[in-house]
């Protein structure tokens, strides 16, 4: 299971600077894929510069027989779609388990209890430290009889208490103390045996990381190797937006789901904008196309792309993908967390609510009118509660739909559009 957070950013400054943590490489000779339909280069957006070195990418791409192609760009259509010839030196094998890998957004996170997760099939609980003023992350089974430390609590001094035995642990995984134990008896709590595995974190940009190693030599990391920064998401000038949603499937697929824009007029037909094409040159109702990409960069630390669709793409493994321009013309940084969303919920609980007051407003207004005895009340008073009960209740039916269509997973029906 995989869980997408999403930053929507609606750019306001005249300029914006990509700024990331690693530098990509050395560039490469462009493959293109060629999609010929009127685009406009956006001038406020730039893509930094970036130089690496050793690896060496050939790529070879296909485009659709079905389109005019320019000559210059005719050898494409020979070569087989997805082919990809790589050679790399050894230690440029990346490595899965030295990365930062986002966990959730810090305003769905509770200090006053822990929470499990599950990321790259790792369970890990989350847990605010109140000594250290920090989240911490750690893995989610107590050393002691393997229970999960998310379903205990935080207890009074503000350590990490497990629901077995009651063993408490502080913010390094060190275990501070053990009930069991007797009090004249050696201090077993110290013993390394005792202790649980605690993973480096941080927060940066509203969300919290860690590095997905608890092994000592990582224990600084922080200070030699920062998760990917998306400076316009701590910028004033924009207006940003967090938005967390499990996924039954892998983030990696949603990672290359992202980058994918020719899925859009046929996955998301009817409901995200695309750019319209003359019905003269259209191939079918969804109006699919050739589109062109040109990779500037790549390496195993990513590759920075313009497309025409959305204008820069930078890709930062293992799960960032940033890009600006996009279908809706506003820029969006999003990644994908293989690891939900508090205020989601509370909204939901409270249009329901909202609509059973509305109803129940609604059938006391004719309640009252009918049992109010003859001259009781005037005409314009009987007028005036029919008129808001009748209001009342048909709000309250848009409210039901409202809450149906925007709340209630529905799954798409292409057929029927």
């Amino acid at each position: 299971m995989g869980t997408l957070t999403a930053t929507s950013l609606s750019l306001s400054s005249s300029h914006l600077n990509l700024i990331t943590r690693r530098p990509f490489g050395r560039k490469i000779k462009n493959p293109i894929l060629h999609y010929p339909f009127s685009y406009q280069q956006p001038t406020n957006l730039h893509l930094p510069s970036y130089q690496f070195k050793k690896a060496k990418f050939e790529l070879s791409t296909a485009i659709s027989s079905t389109d005019t192609v320019p000559a210059a760009d005719q050898s494409f259509k020979d070569a087989s779609f997805g082919q990809e010839t790589e050679t790399s030196e050894k230690d440029e094998k990346f490595d899965w388990y030295a990365q930062w890998y986002p966990v959730m957004p810090v305003c769905d996170l509770d200090k006053r209890r822990p929470l499990g997760k599950k990321v790259m099939g790792i369970d890990i609980v989350v847990w605010w430290d109140r000594n250290e003023n920090d989240w911490k992350v750690f893995d989610d089974t107590c050393p002691h009889r393997l229970a999960p430390l998310s379903e205990g609590r935080i207890d009074q001094w503000g350590r990490l208490q497990c629901v077995y035995h009651g063993w408490c642990f502080g913010g390094s995984g060190d275990c501070k103390f053990i009930p069991q134990a007797p009090r004249d008896g050696p201090p077993i709590h110290t013993s390394s045996k005792a202790c649980v595995a605690a993973y480096p974190s941080c927060v940066q940009n509203g969300i919290l990381w860690f590095w997905l190693n608890a092994d000592s030599q990582y224990k600084d990391i922080f200070s030699k190797e920062k998760p990917p920064y998306i400076p316009e998401i701590d910028d004033p000038s924009f207006t940003s937006q967090m938005i967390t949603r499990d996924i039954q499937y892998g983030y990696e697929v949603l990672i290359e789901n992202l980058m994918d824009p020719s899925h859009v007029p046929y996955a998301h037909y009817g409901i995200m904008r695309a750019p319209q094409r003359s019905k003269s040159v259209k191939v079918d109702r969804e109006g699919g196309r050739p589109l062109e990409i040109r990779v500037k960069t790549l390496d195993k630390k990513g590759f920075t792309a313009k497309s025409s669709t959305i204008s820069d793409n930078i890709f930062i493994p293992p799960c960032v993908f940033y890009s600006s321009g996009s279908l809706g013309g506003n820029p969006d940084n999003i990644s994908a967390s293989p690891a939900g969303t508090t205020e989601c919920n509370l909204a939901y609980k409270g249009l329901n609510v909202l609509e059973i007051v509305l109803q129940v407003f609604s059938l006391a207004s004719i309640g009252i009118v009918a049992a109010a005895k003859q001259g009781a009340l005037s005409a314009a008073a009987r007028s005036t509660l029919v008129s808001v009960a009748i209001i009342s209740f048909l709000v309250s039916k848009w409210l039901s739909h409202f809450v149906y269509k925007n709340f209630h997973f529905h799954d798409y029906d292409h057929a029927s559009r």
